[in-house]
């Protein structure tokens, strides 16, 4: 089909993103093949911008087509937060699982039914001038629990039940198969959105 650049250095999204666009035929390039630094700065109100931004910049270091995401989890009781800071919520001391247990200890008196949230995935794709080709935004709608369950996934994964297993603790996100994840996540439908432009948007 052609060669995509993937705008992220966390391991694990790659793997997301590698399992539904691998299989279409797509040859994906990472940051860490640029032999030039790829650090963004994700200073936009939202997904979307976060988006542009990420792939922009890797579109015009690569001088291809690139793609970019921005996600996070949205949490009703906070009002959206984390949100856009939700891969670097309570500052930079923290690593995922500190992330996580200080979004528990803010919701420590939050009822179960008060404790619905979303994850949000904003996907870009820019050709290699930086422009604009195509965007798409998905949201996955849940539940939080009051402590970790599971141990696969990344983020707040361990935390989220996804609407469609509502009431059933043990079926957060890191609890789930890739398969079933991947049908019913943010990414997954942001990306198979995605799937069906991708031939046109490669060959330009």
């Amino acid at each position: 089909m052609g060669t995509l650049w993937i705008g992220t250095n966390n391991k694990k999204k790659r793997a997301e993103l590698e399992r539904i666009l691998l299989p279409l035929g797509v040859t994906l390039r990472m940051p860490d093949q640029l032999g030039a630094p790829f650090d963004p700065i994700e200073d936009q109100p939202d997904f979307a911008g976060n988006a542009r931004v990420k792939a922009a910049l890797l579109a015009r270091l690569a001088g291809a087509v690139a793609l970019a995401d921005d996600s996070g989890l949205c949490v009703d009781a906070l009002d959206g937060r984390p949100g856009v800071l939700s891969a670097r919520y309570g500052g930079p001391g923290l690593d995922d699982r500190g992330r996580l247990l200080r979004l528990l200890d803010e919701l420590r008196a939050v009822p179960a039914a008060l404790r619905t949230a979303h994850f949000v995935c904003s996907l870009c794709v820019c050709g290699p001038d930086g422009a604009v080709l195509a965007a798409i935004e998905e949201r996955c709608e849940g539940t939080l629990l009051t402590a970790p369950a599971g141990e696969g996934g990344f983020g707040y994964d361990p935390i989220f039940v996804p609407r469609e297993f509502a009431g059933d603790a043990t079926r957060t996100f890191a609890s789930l198969d890739a398969a079933t994840k991947d049908r019913l996540s943010h990414r997954g439908k942001a990306l198979r959105a995605l799937a069906g432009r991708l031939p046109a948007l490669l060959r330009g």
